[in-house]
């Protein structure tokens, strides 16, 4: 039997303050702000509401000048599933419902992907929420602090997130260093995320856990709390985000060619 795709609705969560790169959702990249790019990729994922949830009047004014759902939200919030709950309630959306939260910094987002996530949660009514991963395949990236790696059961719910490279490779360990890449591969997260939104509204009022500050890793806060998250496994990398003038340089270039 033919999969029912799910309704859900793209929540993205767009902050104009960035310390790397000022002023980062109004972006221009091919005559168009960052953050239009990105709900334009989202509407093409099945969605049937795509919403920015901006801390700015100015991104709001971007977003609806060129036909974008554009919503103003509070200016102090601690992160963007605080935004995210907030536009939530504003919105009137009934606790199933399912959200996607897609960042407003990657205009390259898989559109796939958007949709694999709402199905994935929907397919799971036993988990709060869902995620994605994609095999590591470089020993670099493995290693490397800013890639998050997860770890998975065998129902596919994720055990853990790090910065760390897990799971250790012990017998891959010689002469003071790692020598190879764990078998089968480890996973990579990729930082999108599905909710239903009565449990995206009661998420921030979770207290933080000790393991979400120590990895700086905010969703280790719902497994830290007994909550499990469902992973779906992408074939494909992300598509490059944009935190600095640098990765702002290569997203154009990628653009216009």
């Amino acid at each position: 039997m033919a999969r029912v795709a799910p309704d859900f609705v793209v929540l993205i969560p767009a902050r104009l303050a960035s310390t790397r790169l000022p002023d980062k959702p109004l972006a221009d990249i091919a005559g168009l702000p960052m953050v239009v790019h990105v709900a334009r990729r989202a509407l093409q994922s099945g969605a049937q509401r795509v919403v920015v949830a901006a801390d700015h009047p100015r991104i709001v004014a971007a977003c609806e000048a060129h036909g974008v759902e554009a919503m103003l939200t509070r200016d102090d919030h601690p992160s963007g599933s605080d935004r995210l709950a907030e536009a939530c309630t504003a919105l009137a959306l009934a606790d199933e419902q399912i959200v996607v939260n897609v960042q407003g910094d990657e205009p390259l987002i898989d559109v796939d992907l958007i949709g694999a996530v709402a199905q994935t949660l929907a397919e799971r009514p036993d988990a709060a929420m869902s995620t994605a991963v994609h095999a590591i395949d470089s020993l670099g990236d493995f290693l490397n602090p800013n890639v998050v790696k997860a770890v998975l059961d065998a129902q596919g719910n994720a055990l853990y997130f790090s910065r760390a490279p897990i799971p250790w490779v012990r017998d891959s360990f010689a002469n003071g260093a790692l020598q190879a890449l764990p078998q089968p591969a480890a996973w990579r997260h990729i930082g999108i995320y599905g909710y239903r939104a009565g449990f995206l509204r009661r998420f921030p009022t979770l207290p933080p856990a000790p393991i979400e500050a120590s990895e700086a890793l905010e969703q280790l806060r719902a497994l830290w709390h007994g909550h499990r998250i469902v992973v779906h496994v992408s074939q494909h990398a992300p598509g490059p985000g944009v935190d600095t003038p640098e990765d702002l340089a290569r997203v154009r270039a990628l653009m216009t060619a």
